[in-house]
């Protein structure tokens, strides 16, 4: 896959507001999206739509925006909506910043955004979060959820990750 042009992505600071108003908004759309997909049964655990935006967030904006919208999205979810469920919310921050850490950490290295990048940040973030889970749960089962019920939120993650990153065409 070919990767496009190195101002595709970029890292704000936590001394520059961009990375806070880049934040909220992706905050917002964390807000959002888990709401739609909560309307159908099991949603937010096939569709995993907490992560989407701090994906997008960390890989485009870097770790600054994305460990903000990683902490934010599951507390504010937690607190305005009860979901995820004040017990999930450990692991689920856990794995967001995880998910943080590693998209910001592909896309300073591709400088750029491609598909195979783009997957790689969710396979990293996955393989490490269920090693987290495994280990804050003692369940492999809890631990395999995201995968085994997951997948098509996973899928979604890389595909509809990239398309939006490669088209969002934010200058901050």
């Amino acid at each position: 896959m070919k990767t496009t042009s190195v101002s595709a992505v970029c890292s704000l600071s936590y001394r520059d507001s961009r990375a806070y108003m880049a934040a909220a908004l992706f905050v917002a759309g964390n807000i959002v999206l888990p709401q739609l997909c909560h309307l159908v049964p099991q949603g937010g655990l096939v569709w995993l739509p907490i992560y989407f935006f701090t994906l997008v967030a960390a890989y485009k904006f870097g770790l600054t925006a994305g460990l903000l919208t990683a902490v934010a999205s599951p507390v504010a979810n937690s607190l305005l909506f009860g979901m995820p469920a004040a017990a999930m919310l450990p692991i689920i921050l856990v794995k967001s910043v995880l998910l943080a850490l590693a998209a910001s950490f592909v896309a300073s290295k591709v400088r750029g955004v491609a598909l195979w990048a783009v997957a790689l940040a969710v396979v990293a973030y996955q393989a490490v979060g269920t090693m987290a889970e495994w280990g804050m749960t003692g369940s492999l089962t809890a631990a395999l959820q995201d995968i085994r019920l997951g997948w098509p939120g996973i899928l979604v993650q890389i595909f509809g990750g990239y398309v939006v990153m490669k088209y969002l065409k934010v200058r901050m």
